[in-house]
């Protein structure tokens, strides 16, 4: 029978409680470090499924909760998590430009492809590779909206995107 090395990077999860409901964290545990590999949102497109191999372990994601907490409660405007590096070296590149979007701001995909340096016919693929992040809220691809001021393609859906919005004071709240 084969032991595991204790350096070995090991999938775990959990779950936390949040303004658009539970969301699940999953990471590499190695060392004693947790590396964040995606964060979705409940209905999330392409959402991971938990697997039986994974373990529960919310106490590896602690310092990562305190975070999502602080940034709901109006304490945090910028995470400081380490990810897990996955993607395409485009998307990679794309994801990067998302991270410089300021809390309190958006931009449209077409600004954000010239950012890039490239083509404004790229904006679509742009915003596929904005579609397959994996680090929702953390990596703030809502921040990212139509020419026109529209809420396009959000994976955690539209919803969602207006409330993370509204929460950072790009939107106003709406009274109902």
């Amino acid at each position: 029978m084969a032991t595991e090395s204790p350096y070995e990077a090991k999938t775990s999860y959990t779950t936390i409680d949040s303004p658009l409901g539970e969301l699940l964290l999953v990471g590499e545990v190695s060392d004693g470090r947790t590396t964040l590999t995606s964060l979705s949102l409940p209905g999330q497109r392409n959402a991971p499924a938990v697997r039986a191999e994974w373990r529960r372990d919310p106490a590896a994601f602690a310092r990562i909760a305190e975070q999502v907490a602080a940034y709901f409660a109006g304490r945090l405007t910028a995470f400081d998590i380490e990810f897990t590096a996955s993607g395409s070296d485009f998307q990679r590149r794309v994801w990067q430009a998302l991270e410089t979007i300021p809390f309190g701001t958006s931009t449209t995909y077409g600004r954000l492809t010239e950012r890039l340096g490239l083509e404004r016919g790229r904006a679509q693929a742009v915003g596929a590779a904005i579609g397959a992040n994996p680090l929702l809220l953390v990596r703030p691809c809502h921040r990212v909206i139509g020419a026109d001021g529209s809420m396009r393609g959000y994976a955690g859906g539209v919803e969602a995107k207006v409330h993370l919005l509204t929460h950072e004071g790009v939107l106003q709240p709406t009274l109902a």
